[in-house]
């Protein structure tokens, strides 16, 4: 299955089969005329796919980095191990970089790429559900500082995107729950089908023989989303729904406790439950919500009083003078952004 993302010059395709790890060569050759690539990936990822994917790229000259696996990678400061890496094999920029990992290997190696020499070619191959059905795909890279995520990026879009639902299959239970809370926004936001068919199959398990659909589907929604707002300005708000709330949650306890995908959960349903009850929601949409996040495993609240996350949110780099855009939903499927300030919140005891 292909698509492309068309962003005129940064136009890139994506590929998502199974397997595609044994034939990632041959997509490579495609938009990629160097000699030279740089793997960048983790220790829990290198070890069981790097050989493979070396294997594909014989005609190439092929060096890897791999850093420990986790968000503290993502920092600002290894992004000079990076460096020194390319600096070491003279890559220049007719050379590429492969980001072969999660999120955290996807953002990190995506900035190195953006930043080094001004700008180096880049192929993502997400290895983990969360990757696949949204960090892979729209050019946000960055690396965190330790005042907060994400807080020196750039807007770098991919040569090419290759997604094997194949490598799912070792990704411990936590993980596949971690993506799964983006894939049920997706329907959320977008898509009531997708909602229904999540419904309908009630598992991971239950997904296997769609899966490369389900993931298709997700990247659509996104590409769709990134073609009308590559600079995040307008439509694609309406990506952050149920975000506002998670990255406090994730903040509040300091990203060691609920991952994004479940944080993310959290967000969808307490702010639909508040939407609800302000008649700016069609009622027993936040229901509909909690029963599918219940039977794909993923929590609905985190018991923080409301106070808490609030005083966050006033330091969100997303609240711009007391003012902020919330997203929420007409009723599944159908979303929209919310001008509000921190007052939306004021009769919301926990959530």
């Amino acid at each position: 299955m292909k698509l492309t993302v068309n962003l005129g010059e940064n136009s890139y395709p994506i590929y998502i089969e199974n397997n595609i790890l044994n034939n990632a060569g041959a997509y490579i050759s495609s938009c990629f005329s160097g000699k030279k690539i740089m793997i960048i990936s983790d220790d829990n990822v290198f070890p069981l796919y790097g050989e493979q994917l070396k294997t594909s790229l014989h005609d190439y000259e092929v060096h890897e980095l791999v850093l420990p696996h986790g968000e503290p990678t993502k920092a600002f400061g290894t992004l000079p191990t990076l460096y020194n890496a390319l600096l070491k094999q003279k890559f220049s920029r007719s050379d590429l970089i492969i980001a072969l990992g999660g999120g955290v290997i996807g953002d990190l190696a995506g900035f190195a790429a953006a930043s080094y020499l001004r700008g180096i070619r880049l192929v993502q191959i997400p290895t983990s559900l969360l990757a696949q059905v949204d960090s892979s795909v729209g050019g946000k890279v960055a690396v965190d500082l330790p005042q907060g995520k994400n807080l020196v990026g750039a807007f770098y879009h991919p040569k090419l995107v290759l997604i094997d639902p194949q490598v799912l299959h070792t990704l411990p239970s936590h993980f596949i729950m971690d993506g799964m809370g983006e894939v049920i926004k997706y329907g959320c936001i977008k898509d009531a089908a997708l909602f229904e068919t999540l419904k309908t199959r009630g598992s991971f398990d239950n997904l296997q023989d769609i899966l490369a659909d389900i993931i298709y589907r997700c990247v659509d929604i996104k590409r769709q989303v990134v073609e009308q707002d590559q600079f995040d300005t307008g439509e694609r708000m309406l990506l952050n729904f149920g975000h506002t709330l998670a990255h406090t949650i994730e903040q509040h306890f300091h990203y060691e406790r609920e991952s994004h995908g479940e944080a993310v959960g959290i967000g969808m349903y307490q702010i639909t439950k508040i939407a609800e009850e302000k008649n700016l929601c069609q009622p027993g949409t936040a229901m509909e919500i909690q029963q599918l996040l219940k039977s794909y495993g993923l929590p609905d609240a985190c018991n923080l009083p409301m106070h808490v996350l609030t005083d966050a949110i006033s330091l969100d780099k997303k609240n711009l003078n007391n003012h902020l855009n919330l997203v929420l939903l007409h009723q599944i499927g159908e979303s929209y952004v919310y001008p509000a300030d921190l007052t939306f919140f004021d009769h919301a005891d926990e959530i």
